[in-house]
């Protein structure tokens, strides 16, 4: 019983991993777009964008960990 335990947390853990690449990258492409529109000159909104996605999928994987554990 253990190991199907173990396998479930494998496929879940692996799957926060997929959902986390794609954040990030629809994070990204949420800023260039902004970037665009707001004819800033710079890619700051690309940069802000991308760390705020980073930080909310980190966010997410640790909130799961934890509720994992329980």
């Amino acid at each position: 019983m253990k190991k199907q335990k173990q396998y479930n947390n494998y496929l879940k853990f692996s799957g926060l991993a997929i959902q986390m690449a794609v954040t990030i990258y629809l994070g990204n492409l949420l800023g260039e777009y902004v970037d665009e529109v707001a004819e800033s000159g710079s890619d700051i909104y690309t940069k802000v964008i991308t760390l705020l996605a980073v930080f909310l999928s980190i966010f997410v994987v640790i909130r799961e960990v934890i509720k994992s554990q329980e």
